[in-house]
């Protein structure tokens, strides 16, 4: 495949940067700290992620088609992946601003720029994922995806630290906007080496000209594809297995009164062991198939909760982590990698939609059932109840998925991974 070695570079730095640019600005400490300066309520600081999350996922199936009809995917995702990035600077002038505003104002500002960024990147996704799957052969994806992903969570805990030195050491509203603009900084850095991909045109894949006939191939691939259908019911149920990993640090820090020194080791681990596991279960899809690592995640994710419920002191908790790491690399790298491999080219548009915009509900429903039986029931029946969809999870995936990569005869998993070549 030419330019390998070139594409392999640009697309893990766009990758490193753009998470070096989400330590400052974190969906899960700094926004939502930032929010928390103008706002008491719970459901709204508890907003910032759960709507991350549905712009990412949610516009995927609807963007699909478009997507099938370029003959170039990179002008698509440097257009789209533009409204992921350019929020990050509008923050950076609200918070600037925000001494002489009206709090309200703030906060819809602010949300709106959190709007803006979560379905940028909704849009950006599926074209994002079809030329990576177009550009990196399919028995190196995991491998690639997997170095990304690691590179990733390192810049972003190495931001993260240098966003709460920032937070401490300078006053309002220098603080933030500081965080914000710097974040700003390096995603122009991460866009000018996305930019650089090296993607060679063909015919685009669209065969269908109206969007009815495009509706009729997703039923046909709903209908007729069993083994992806499988995989959707193992994705859904992954969301429900990993809902406790949300409340582990509060349960820690209620139950075995966890001090805050204590609770960053517990995230350093969290990020430490995501850095290790997302090259590791990525090189082994590639050897050994995807569904496997797809399993290992999903009994990962089930065993971590069980042993924050049964966990007889504090220290259990450094395990509670790891697994809880090896669980969020599966249900992002892995599902990624194995989505690339249900399709020929012409369809890899709509499985990519279906695979993530039919899980949205579920992934914005699983926190919140989560957080409902904590409140009625406590922590240890939100644990319970994770591990037990964990179990189901990777029965799932052991015994009623069969690898795609096999089916579609793209490689054989037993030959190792080609060389890079230029």
């Amino acid at each position: 495949m030419p330019h390998l070695r070139h594409n392999y570079v640009v697309n893990i730095m766009d990758g490193a940067f753009f998470g070096f640019a989400l330590g400052f600005a974190s969906f899960v400490t700094i926004i939502p700290l930032f929010i928390s300066r103008f706002t008491d309520s719970a459901i709204l600081i508890g907003l910032v992620p759960v709507l991350h999350t549905a712009g990412m996922q949610l516009p995927q199936l609807f963007i699909a088609d478009l997507v099938s009809r370029q003959a170039q995917h990179k002008k698509l995702v440097l257009f789209f992946t533009i409204h992921e990035r350019l929020p990050f600077l509008m923050m950076a002038g609200i918070a600037w601003l925000s001494p002489g505003l009206n709090p309200r104002w703030v906060l819809t500002l602010t949300f709106l720029m959190l709007a803006w960024q979560g379905f940028g990147g909704g849009f950006t996704a599926n074209s994002w994922q079809n030329m990576v799957a177009k550009i990196i052969p399919a028995n190196q994806r995991g491998t690639f995806l997997g170095l990304q992903g690691s590179a990733l969570n390192g810049l972003f805990s190495v931001g993260a630290i240098i966003a709460g030195i920032i937070l401490v050491r300078l006053d309002t509203p220098l603080d933030f906007t500081l965080c914000f603009l710097i974040a700003s900084g390096l995603l122009v850095v991460s866009f000018v080496s996305l930019a650089m991909t090296r993607e060679s045109p063909s015919p685009p894949q669209q065969t269908h000209t109206h969007w009815k006939a495009f509706l009729g191939t997703l039923v046909r691939i709903l209908k007729k594809d069993r083994n992806f259908g499988w995989f959707l019911a193992g994705r859904l149920m992954t969301q429900f297995a990993s809902m406790a990993s949300a409340f582990y640090i509060v349960y820690a820090l209620r139950h075995f009164q966890m001090d805050e020194v204590t609770a960053g080791l517990m995230t350093g681990v969290l990020a430490i062991s995501q850095i290790v596991a997302n090259p590791l279960l990525g090189w082994l899809g590639d050897r050994l198939g995807h569904r496997l690592m797809l399993a290992m995640g999903g009994l990962a994710a089930g065993l971590s909760a069980l042993v924050a419920f049964a966990a007889p002191s504090l220290n259990w908790f450094y395990l509670v982590f790891i697994l809880a790491g090896i669980g969020n690399v599966a249900s992002w790298t892995i599902a990624m990698s194995i989505t690339m491999q249900f399709s020929s080219e012409a369809e890899r548009p709509a499985y990519f939609g279906l695979a993530n915009t039919l899980i949205a509900p579920a992934a914005l429903a699983a926190p919140l059932l989560g957080g409902w039986m904590a409140d009625q029931a406590g922590y240890t029946t939100t644990f319970a109840t994770a591990a037990a969809f964990g179990l189901v999870t990777t029965l799932i995936f052991l015994l009623l998925l069969r690898d795609p990569q096999y089916s579609q005869g793209e490689y054989v998993s037993s030959e190792p991974a080609a060389a890079l070549e230029d």
